[in-house]
């Protein structure tokens, strides 16, 4: 099928809601795709996320063809032995007390499961999060999202979500209320523009300070790790960064290894709470996907990948700094691993379609600043020639910028 007709037939049946590049990817291979044409891409948005051990890690296409072939769908009513199996692996890498999972296929799913928790648990509805959050776009997980273009056209929404600054912990404090059930961040704001959270206003970190507010005032601590989870960061959770569990976690995107997976980790006594029939999913825990996120989380293990993003993390921030140092239009590098964002003085819209033409796909987040959510298998030749492309077009989007005086 020619290139045009591919997007002609996606143009006009696919519901419009996605802002699309013109770009149609047919293949990919570890931190590389390729278009309908041939032609090669490094790839910087990692399908928003997900491709975190890259496309098609073969452990995992394994995985997937030997499980197609004994068993696709199995409900959570019937017991199963690829369920158990990663049951008992997700017990490896999560962080201590949270020692029971729910088992779903989205990451906005995983946040609509600790919002019900923590409201159950409780016996109240008041969730807090933050300003510059992003949680996901069905109704709870939306309630929870902070960005008015996505929350305006579907008002009224759940009530009693209030938004505190990211690393206030006084507007955090301020908001906590009788009717007050949980507080709800991202360890390392994604959408918002790759925040990390700031020193905090104490000598603690403010993860730490939300920590010890929530255990003050009997509230459950719910991080998104959605999109910084999984080894992204350099460590297997972004929380560990900063020494603080919470009592529900979510994960998903990269642990699936590109299959859809997602998971609510949480401490025992908070999902002793749920009973039969509160929360459940027809496709949630099936073999296929159990099986491709166990060969994620081994593949993740044995190429001690959460140590190379670690490595190539730093290595890649500090090209990324050395671009700062050059151009004027460049504002700030932020991020930890290998979630990185690079905040410019200008709309990286035209930095985006022009890599394209250059063999790199860019990611953004927010108007002014280009998200970097690599493969963490991506090599160090591979992020040479990102920014070798980068400086190129900064080179000629600041050459412009100082002509009209806009730089």
């Amino acid at each position: 099928m020619s290139e045009q007709r591919i997007k002609d037939i996606e143009d006009e049946y696919l519901a419009p809601v996605y802002a699309k590049l013109p770009l149609v990817i047919v293949r990919g291979q570890g931190a590389l795709i390729w278009d309908v044409n041939g032609k090669e891409y490094i790839d910087c948005q990692g399908a928003y996320g997900v491709a975190v051990l890259g496309h098609c890690h073969p452990k995992v296409v394994e995985a997937i063809r030997r499980q197609a072939g004994i068993l696709i769908s199995c409900h959570g009513s019937i017991y199963n032995d690829v369920r158990a199996n990663l049951l008992s692996k997700l017990k490896e890498i999560t962080l201590p007390g949270l020692d029971t999972f729910y088992l779903c296929s989205t990451g906005a799913e995983t946040v609509e499961i600790a919002i019900k928790l923590a409201r159950k648990k409780t016996g109240k509805p008041g969730v807090i999060a933050f300003n510059n959050s992003f949680h996901g776009k069905t109704f709870g997980a939306l309630s929870a999202t902070w960005n008015k273009k996505y929350r305006e056209p579907f008002m009224p929404l759940v009530p009693e979500f209030s938004f505190a600054r990211y690393g206030s912990i006084e507007e955090v404090e301020k908001l906590v209320g009788e009717k007050t059930a949980a507080i709800i961040v991202e360890p390392v704001q994604g959408e918002g523009g790759v925040n990390v959270p700031p020193s905090g206003e104490t000598p603690k970190s403010f993860l730490q300070e939300l920590r010890e507010l929530c255990d003050r005032r009997g509230l459950i601590l719910i991080f998104d790790e959605v999109q910084s989870g999984f080894g992204r960061t350099g460590k297997m959770w972004a929380s560990e960064h900063w020494n603080v569990i919470p009592d529900i976690m979510c994960s998903a995107k990269g642990i699936g290894g590109g299959f859809p997976m997602g998971i609510t980790f949480a401490r025992r006594e908070v999902m002793s709470c749920f009973g039969v029939g509160d929360h459940t999913s027809t496709f949630g825990g099936n073999p296929l996907a159990c099986a491709a996120t166990l060969a994620a989380i081994e593949t993740l293990q044995e190429e001690n990948l959460v140590e190379k993003a670690a490595r190539d993390g730093e290595y890649f921030k500090q090209k990324l700094e050395g671009l700062r140092g050059k151009f004027r239009i460049v504002r700030e590098v932020r991020g930890i691993g290998l979630m990185l964002g690079v905040e410019m003085r200008f709309e990286v819209k035209d930095i985006i379609f022009k890599g394209l033409d250059h063999g790199v796909l860019f990611h953004y987040a927010g108007r002014n600043v280009l998200r970097f959510l690599p493969p963490i298998t991506i090599a160090r030749d591979q992020i040479d020639k990102v920014i070798a492309v980068l400086d190129l077009l900064l080179q000629q989007e600041e050459k412009v910028r100082l002509k009209t005086g806009a730089a």
